[in-house]
């Protein structure tokens, strides 16, 4: 970790972590809004078939293995370890149905979901659906920044970070399609990247209680991503009729952030 960065406090990490990774990721990709057309429903599928891909490998590598290691060096077997990983993220995936549940939103494909869905618009029913997918991601990126470990910060900011791009266009585009201005479109892009800021300081925030909850934290976060990928996102690039290359977009997508973790350690 570079002297700076290291003289920096958890929280500031956090809230780096998630302003690169988040905020700007997720504005950068959805910049081209301002000046293309429109992109196919294959190609949007296809984006964000390829940020599901990346969201999977970064949970499976950058969060419940390195959690699992930390787990099994306190605890006194394996099993103990894995137990107590995989109670942590059957936590954070429940926590997530309810809030899933409970938030009134509306996905682009699917359409509305929950109570109260009459009285919000549209709009804000977008930013409420995104809000929910990108709350864990940057809870993911805030408990891995400050954990203390170069690795884990890096492995998760990059990864989100990449999928945030596309991700970014394919929200900002989805929005000019249903008749936003394209400044519009790109404002409400941004402003769910900020909502990853948010999710950061409350991961850093749960480390600041203590830091034995690391392992925890990092499987509970797994736990929220896991959700969000099979619940919101791969449902979403299957059912327009692109299944085979949605499929072969997350293929791609999860095979590069394979790549990336291993090749940067």
């Amino acid at each position: 970790m570079p002297a700076a960065l290291a003289e920096l406090s958890p929280l500031s990490l956090a809230l780096l972590a998630a302003l690169f990774g988040g905020a700007l990721a997720t504005t950068v990709g959805a910049l081209p809004v301002l000046v293309v057309k429109g992109i196919s429903g294959r190609t949007g599928n296809a984006m964000l078939a390829f940020a599901a891909g990346v969201m999977l490998a970064a949970t499976v590598f950058s969060l419940l293995l390195p959690g699992f290691e930390l787990a099994r060096a306190e605890m006194a077997t394996p099993v103990r370890a894995a137990l107590a990983v995989v109670s942590a993220m059957a936590v954070g995936g429940l926590l997530m149905s309810v809030a899933h549940r409970l938030l009134p939103h509306e996905h682009f494909e699917k359409g509305p979901e929950g109570p109260g869905r009459e009285r919000v618009r549209r709009v804000w029913l977008f930013v409420l659906a995104i809000a929910v997918h990108n709350f864990p991601e940057g809870l993911s990126m805030g408990v891995g920044a400050a954990s203390g470990d170069a690795a884990i910060g890096l492995g998760v900011t990059l990864g989100i970070g990449l999928q945030n791009l596309p991700e970014g266009l394919a929200v900002a585009m989805s929005l000019a399609g249903l008749g936003y201005t394209r400044l519009q479109s790109l404002g409400v892009a941004a402003l769910t990247g900020m909502v990853e800021v948010a999710g950061a300081l409350a991961g850093a925030g749960l480390l600041a209680v203590s830091q034995a909850l690391l392992p925890l934290a990092l499987a509970f976060a797994a736990g929220t991503m896991l959700f969000v990928i099979s619940d919101e996102v791969i449902p979403e690039t299957h059912r327009a009729g692109y299944g085979g290359i949605s499929t072969a977009a997350l293929f791609v997508g999860f095979c590069l952030m394979f790549f990336l973790d291993v090749a940067l350690g």
